[in-house]
């Protein structure tokens, strides 16, 4: 159980207030989450399953480094964006975020919803990019950070849980693999508009943390 602090309330009710907010072209809410991935290959050629036999494939591997795999998601609108990158430098964060917001042109501000990771935040653009590219980019996002060991909180990791169970849970040795088979689950679910149902609100805040609102009322 994290600790429960006047922040934990005040940054869970800012992202559930977040989820309270209509779809909007004109400040979209977008959930980002990224998920470290393990690239394995086959010490046996694998059997393809055939009429009758399962797939077959040998219980040893061999190990091929890592990637990282950015994922954000507009959870109402059923739009997700995903990239796959060789690390998870504040670089790589930042171009991510760039790539992220030139998908959404007519946006005047984009309100992103994400936890507390070290490179998770408006430094990681100022260290990637010139100063003037940094700011054009900084002026159009509003940070909305999970508490701290709540990240349950972001809707990205529900959007990261399912594409791992369908296209990530399996052996790819290279990260081009690993972008190919996301890109195109990513393509799938986007033309089917798959959105989240997000049922935990403020009602339910105060039910599962009475101790949060017993002080603040106290106060």
């Amino acid at each position: 159980m994290p600790k429960l602090t006047e922040e934990f309330r005040e940054r869970m009710e800012d992202v559930l207030d977040q989820y309270e907010q209509p779809a909007s072209a004109a400040e979209p809410v977008i959930c980002l989450d990224e998920k470290p991935y393990q690239l394995l290959d086959h010490t046996r050629t694998p059997v393809a399953a055939r009429p009758g036999q399962p797939a077959k494939e040998d219980y040893e591997y061999r190990r091929c480094g890592t990637c990282s795999v950015f994922v954000a998601v507009e959870p109402k609108a059923g739009i997700r964006f995903v990239q796959v990158r060789r690390q998870r430098t504040r670089a790589d964060f930042a171009r991510f975020v760039r790539d992220l917001l030139n998908r959404y042109p007519r946006a005047r501000k984009v309100h992103l919803v994400l936890d507390n990771l070290n490179t998770h935040n408006p430094q990681s653009l100022w260290e990637t990019f010139p100063a003037a590219t940094a700011g054009r980019l900084l002026k159009r996002i509003e940070w909305h950070h999970t508490p701290k060991h709540a990240s349950w909180l972001n809707m990205a990791e529900i959007e990261i849980s399912v594409l791992t169970k369908q296209c990530l849970d399996r052996r790819l040795s290279a990260l081009e693999d690993v972008q190919h088979h996301a890109t195109a689950r990513n393509k799938a679910r986007n033309h089917q508009r798959a959105t989240i149902a997000w049922t935990f609100n403020r009602d339910d805040a105060r039910r599962v943390f009475p101790e949060l609102y017993r002080h603040k009322h106290a106060g």
